[in-house]
């Protein structure tokens, strides 16, 4: 394995995996040296000359890879509500095709393919699983390049907020009965989301120093909440009557599996219409924004990653804004003659 010259022409001779290689190198001997200096270091990587040795991966197995890796490394919710999901649709049209297959045009083709079904934010969720996978399918060793990486993003339209006013509350709250209620007055006083509520342990409850350790996130990421006195008193009065782990739980002592039915019923006693669990969350942070809390704080409590999210409550506190500007007016002596005006209106006065 070397150089030699041929003719005019030099040429590179190296062996890839036991077959013997040949490339044509000019216009000198020590390009050609070069060249195959470059060579000996990509074969040790395991490439030749830039091109990449694709692996032979089905994208259906890699779906299957990828489930499991979502399963052992994010929250349930999230594999079983959305990973699992966004797959199977996924599946459906990738099934069949290598990796190294599959290019940005494909994908835009999915896209477009789904946009005929569903709304641009569903497309979104399953193009950023796809581009997920292709990343661990990177890192696995499986393919070179990630071909969502190319694909742009479908415009959403302003996320849904629907939140209750206090009257709505009373309401609300007045049609709950039992359980159901307890686990309003917990969603409406925490902002928690209902898997994380229906998976609450005693454990996770410190009365003590009234704070709530919320364990099973959406991010599988921990975050504390404080408990205002409203909860505190309610917490309290389900503690004497617990006779298991779980904070909501029924008499068996297991966890409630699903809400849908009381809460439906709940809403329809209260004459609340467009309304769903969740915006129980749209709620607590909506009126936490209105009563002057700042936006960062409203993210920590609530548990948003980015701060994007918590911005669409924003528009909800024209006043807090009003006041945050206002304080400017302490701070700059560029208006000296405010003074001098205020000195006026009072002789005026007088």
């Amino acid at each position: 394995m070397g150089i030699y010259k041929k003719g005019k022409n030099w040429y590179i001779d190296f062996y890839v995996k036991g077959k013997r290689k040949r490339r044509k190198i000019v216009p000198s001997k020590r390009r050609a040296q070069q060249v195959l200096k470059d060579v000996h270091i990509k074969i040790a990587k395991g490439e030749f000359l830039g091109i990449y040795d694709e692996k032979k991966v089905l994208f259906e197995e890699l779906a299957q890879q990828y489930l499991a890796f979502s399963k052992a490394n994010k929250a349930w919710s999230t594999y079983q509500r959305r990973d699992n999901v966004s797959v199977g649709h996924l599946n459906l049209f990738f099934k069949g095709k290598y990796l190294f297959e599959i290019t940005p045009k494909m994908v835009e083709k999915y896209k477009a393919k789904r946009l005929e079904k569903v709304s641009p934010a569903t497309v979104n969720r399953e193009l950023a699983c796809l581009k997920h996978m292709f990343t661990k399918a990177i890192e696995w060793g499986y393919v070179k390049a990630n071909p969502v990486k190319a694909v742009k993003s479908l415009k959403e339209p302003p996320g849904r907020l629907r939140y209750l006013r206090p009257d709505e509350v009373k309401r609300l709250l007045d049609a709950c009965c039992g359980y159901l209620r307890s686990i309003v007055i917990c969603a409406l006083n925490t902002g928690m989301r209902k898997g994380e509520i229906l998976g609450l342990t005693w454990q996770d409850i410190d009365f003590e120093n009234r704070k709530i350790t919320v364990r099973n996130t959406k991010n599988n990421e921990t975050r504390v909440i404080p408990i205002n006195q409203t909860l505190y008193q309610e917490l309290c009065k389900l503690s004497e009557q617990s006779n298991g782990e779980y904070v909501f739980a029924n008499r068996n002592g297991c966890p409630f599996g699903d809400i849908k039915k009381g809460f439906s019923a709940a809403l329809k006693r209260a004459g609340i219409t467009d309304f769903h669990f969740h915006d129980l969350r749209h709620t607590f942070g909506s009126h936490l924004v209105m009563q002057g809390v700042d936006l960062k704080t409203v993210q920590q409590v609530m548990g948003h990653k980015q701060i994007r999210t918590t911005m669409r409550y924003s528009h909800l506190s024209p006043e807090y804004v009003q006041q945050a500007l206002e304080r400017l007016d302490s701070v700059w002596t560029l208006f000296g003659h405010q003074k001098k005006l205020k000195e006026k209106r009072v002789f005026v006065s007088i």
